[in-house]
């Protein structure tokens, strides 16, 4: 039988800054195939060549995925600021729009890095257009030089709430991450559950209140490594759960949405 389709949405991205592009990481699709047992299709994601609602017939889950480009602070009410980054418009059209219908469904997504951050702002939350400039917050970015393994490698921990959607999936109140980000959440949108945060605050797990279906989102990169990552492994594992019982057509359940 055909597994079931997961849709991983894509960024836009300039081939030797000439060629236009749609491109995704291989951990991502590794980690839907290997870990959550689906199949991985990427979108590309622009309103021009595709609606949510097509998105929503053809496939059974969705990864938000992390990427170069922030969401427009238009989308929060907000000026664009030098401190704001790139943008990917195009993405901002699909994925915002798809956050809210699947919640309204219940179809399963799970949000990584952009991902987490188009979650928050898709449900009325606003970002910090740049964490280590706050007052006592640390530097959550990328290193910029080292190999993949170094760059992807844990770096701090994340608390998740004591008997919380994330404790009770993972079985530990403190994780280690390989977070790395430069915006955050601000001030978190309706239903937004803040499950997990670093040491200095900054909110990195969230799900969201009352969703029919699994809506777990987090700030740093498990599809890194995920067959073998202990923290990793079971967010995927839940997720590709979630997105089985949606194909099976069972729409209620696959996240673990009371605390």
């Amino acid at each position: 039988m055909t597994r079931p389709r997961v849709g991983i949405i894509g960024n836009s991205y300039l081939i030797n800054d000439q060629y236009p592009a749609h491109a995704g990481g291989t951990m991502n699709s590794e980690a839907v195939a290997e870990v959550a047992g689906c199949m991985p299709l990427l979108i590309p994601s622009d309103p021009r060549f595709l609606s949510v609602e097509e998105l929503l017939e053809t496939f059974d889950g969705f990864l938000l995925t992390g990427g170069r480009p922030n969401v427009h602070p238009q989308e929060y009410g907000e000026a664009e600021t030098a401190a704001h980054g790139a943008f990917d418009r195009a993405r901002d059209a699909i994925a915002l729009p798809l956050v809210r219908a699947c919640v309204e469904r219940g179809q399963p997504f799970f949000g990584i890095c952009r991902g987490f951050q188009e979650v928050n702002v898709a449900l009325g939350g606003t970002l910090y257009p740049e964490i280590r400039d706050l007052p006592g917050r640390m530097n959550h970015r990328m290193p910029p030089n080292g190999s993949l393994e170094e760059k992807f490698a844990l770096r701090h921990v994340v608390e998740m709430s004591d008997g919380g959607v994330f404790h009770k999936m993972l079985g530990a109140r403190e994780v280690m991450t390989n977070t790395l980000h430069g915006q955050g959440i601000k001030t978190p949108g309706a239903r937004i559950v803040i499950d997990g945060t670093a040491k200095d605050g900054t909110p990195e797990a969230t799900y969201v209140r009352d969703a029919p279906g699994f809506s777990l989102a987090v700030q740093w990169h498990p599809e890194w490594d995920a067959i073998n990552d202990p923290v990793s492994r079971p967010l995927f594992q839940a997720f590709g759960a979630a997105v089985h019982a949606w194909a099976a057509g069972e729409r209620a359940g696959g996240q673990l949405n009371s605390a």
